[in-house]
């Protein structure tokens, strides 16, 4: 899909501007409406929970809009799509939902878009590639909430002990400096997660790596092109087959292997912002590069935004607008952010962090998110697509796997789905 960006000029003015699009994000707050708000929760315990976030967020709004309440509900990611799923077709969806999908949402019509909730400023603020990830039919129905990049991690020590100086910039140095970890009995020389948990992200990962992805430059699926057959075969051969994965990628999960990696059991891998934390708090030296590629660096990486939505059911659109703005003020993306170590989702909060060296670790990621590809989730043909790939990829790498194969089939599944949903 060919990116769209606001002009400078046009970001400028809008920037300017203080008024908001007519009858949007405007309202008086008269009638002491609620506002329902099913989210997911990105904490890793119950004392870092996003409960505590958004209650602290909702009292700061309530006290300056003593019209408006803001109810709250906080699901874990494996149960929060499935909730309001549930509640939209028994007919009580929410005012907001703070999930992974919203695509099939916005198809059939439930949603409000983006520009007849948000004051032009707060619309103009977001970093145009997350803008553009959240378009459906070029509208954007999708606010994008958090975010992150993919880059590959390395441990420091793990490495001195195999005798590497330098972090791998090409498939064949991460084969070469898996075959020397290996050797120096590291368990896990190169974690490849294919397990169900979140196989798509690591397919994803490896196929920009290869030149390829899941869709074409126009937004076709592209699933089985000789780049993506090239990718996992050299996985399978060069990889898995030499026993440098150290477990069966088809029984690995992220979480898991972020764990190894945090236990110093694990090499390298693809990680997200969120694995400095867990990798500090065990005291693992570790080090960050962009992702490999063919024949040195990756010309992209893989991005990933969680979305905000507004259902158009209960009628509160412009309750829900002046929400949204408050929601995404510098202030609050920035203390979201840096409380869950995910990256901002607005431009002028991502120049904040840029300009203050307490986030320097996250720098390297902030710097990629403009360029970087998603999931194709305008797609509402997606969640299918996405749950085949998680049955079907990590086998294809195994002992008896036939990559090309199982990419076909996939592609035949994906294709399958676009023509049933159009």
């Amino acid at each position: 899909m060919q990116r769209r960006y606001l002009s400078v000029a046009a970001a400028a003015m809008a920037a300017s501007m203080t008024l908001t699009l007519t009858g949007c994000g405007s309202g008086s707050g008269d009638g002491d409406v609620t506002l329902k708000l099913i989210a997911a929760d990105y904490g890793d315990s119950k004392a870092n929970g996003s409960q505590h976030y958004w209650d602290e967020l909702t009292r700061a709004f309530e006290k300056k809009n003593p019209g408006i309440k803001v109810d709250v509900q906080v699901y874990s990611w494996k149960d929060v799509d499935k909730k309001v799923e549930d509640l939209v077709k028994d007919g009580h969806a929410p005012d907001l939902a703070q999930i992974g999908a919203y695509a099939d949402y916005a198809a059939k019509g439930k949603l409000y878009s983006a520009d007849q909730l948000l004051s032009i400023p707060t619309q103009a603020n977001f970093q145009p590639s997350l803008a553009e990830a959240g378009e459906y039919q070029r509208i954007q129905y999708g606010m994008p909430f958090g975010a992150s990049t993919r880059r590959l991690f390395y441990n420091k020590k793990l490495f001195a002990r195999a005798g590497i100086t330098t972090p791998p910039q090409s498939w064949s140095d991460i084969a070469h400096d898996a075959q020397l970890l290996k050797a120096r009995g590291v368990k896990m020389p190169y974690a490849l997660p294919l397990g169900p948990e979140e196989t798509q992200a690591e397919t994803l990962m490896w196929m920009l790596s290869g030149g390829g992805g899941y869709t074409d430059s126009i937004g076709k699926y592209r699933i089985d092109s000789p780049e993506n057959i090239k990718t996992f075969d050299w996985l399978k051969d060069n990889l898995v087959g030499k026993g440098l994965t150290g477990t069966d990628p088809a029984k690995l999960n992220r979480q898991d292997a972020f764990q190894g990696f945090a236990n110093g059991d694990v090499g390298m891998l693809n990680g997200h912002p969120t694995l400095m934390k867990q990798a500090a708090a065990k005291g693992i030296d570790y080090g960050t590069v962009e992702l490999p590629g063919i024949d040195g660096k990756a010309k992209t990486t893989m991005g990933v935004a969680d979305w905000m939505m507004a259902f158009k059911q209960n009628g509160h659109r412009a309750e829900a607008g002046k929400f949204l703005d408050f929601v995404y003020s510098n202030k609050n993306v920035e203390k979201f952010s840096g409380d869950y170590g995910l990256l901002p989702v607005t431009t002028s909060a991502t120049q904040d962090m840029l300009a203050d060296d307490k986030y320097a670790e996250l720098h390297g990621f902030l710097k990629q998110l403009a360029n970087a590809e998603f999931y194709p989730a305008n797609k509402t043909s997606w969640p299918l697509v996405s749950k085949t790939v998680k049955a079907k990829m990590g086998a294809a790498v195994g002992p008896e796997g036939n990559p090309a194969g199982v990419l076909t089939d996939i592609q035949n599944t994906a294709d399958e789905a676009d023509n049933a949903t159009g």
